[in-house]
């Protein structure tokens, strides 16, 4: 008798984004019975299928939709195929969104309600599933809260019932490029978005105006400052090994990768090209 293969659970608590939640599971026989979560249920089908109750009646998730369950709402959860389902979600609190959504949109902040239990949307899952990916590696904090930011912003626009208006904002250039500058002068540390947004109302509002301003998001230019830090220390003869640790990259193949991206060859190669 073939023996069914096992389920798989990992749970994330993820203390920098404010204690945000996330869920990677395979399951095949796992049936939920009625339940509520205190947080939202955002997530993407990878695997099979998923059946569940959710505002009145029921609803198949098939692979690549999204599902969304409002926190406290009453839902239920199983396999809608033999095979089981695999899926990845996240589950922000109604606190969590109201702070973003006050960066957003409002400066009363708003708390959304989607109502459809099931969302074909090939673009956001793609973005969905780039936040998990992101979320399930360490470091890269200002990424993480960037991805995580514009992706919540993109669903609450679509997929929200009632749809407050942007909040709009003065120009901020100056501070802006005062802030371009220090992440230029300490290219090495792990900037957060909130840090580089302190002096800002909005987070939301800073990162529009830095690319608006630097022709990057901070990321980007986070990263373009640090391979332009690496390329001098690679002049002094300095490692390889020891170049990608001192600019804060997660590790030397991720250094090779943005470097090349840059000057079109790689850290090796460029060592070899200053070789009389």
């Amino acid at each position: 008798m073939s023996r069914r293969p096992r389920e798989q659970v990992n749970y994330l608590h993820l203390k920098e984004l404010g204690g945000l939640e996330m869920l990677s599971a395979q399951y095949y026989q796992q049936e939920f019975s009625r339940h509520v979560h205190e947080g939202f249920c955002i997530g993407v089908i990878e695997e099979g299928a998923q059946r569940f109750y959710r505002t009145g009646g029921d609803h198949i998730a098939p692979k690549g939709d999204i599902i969304l369950v409002n926190a406290d709402e009453i839902h239920t959860g199983s396999s809608a195929v033999e095979t089981g389902w695999r899926y990845r979600a996240i589950y922000p609190t109604p606190e969590i969104l109201d702070a973003l959504t006050r960066d957003i949109l409002s400066n009363k902040g708003f708390v959304p309600w989607f109502t459809q239990a099931v969302v074909h949307d090939q673009g956001l899952a793609q973005q969905l599933r780039l936040l998990f990916d992101l979320l399930e590696q360490p470091n890269n904090l200002l990424l993480k809260e960037t991805m995580f930011l514009s992706t919540t912003a993109w669903l609450i626009s679509r997929y929200s019932q009632s749809k407050p208006s942007p909040l709009v904002l003065n120009d901020s250039k100056s501070s802006i490029l005062n802030i371009q500058d220090m992440i230029a002068s300490l290219p090495e540390h792990d900037f957060s978005l909130s840090e580089l947004a302190a002096a800002h109302l909005s987070q939301w509002h800073f990162l529009r105006q830095f690319k608006k301003h630097v022709g990057f998001s901070p990321h980007a230019w986070l990263i373009q400052c640090r391979i332009l830090k690496a390329q001098k220390l690679l002049r002094q003869g300095i490692s390889i090994s020891e170049v990608s640790q001192r600019c804060s990259f997660s590790d030397q193949s991720h250094f090779t990768r943005h470097f090349k991206n840059t000057f079109g060859i790689t850290p090796g190669g460029y060592i070899r090209s200053l070789k009389p």
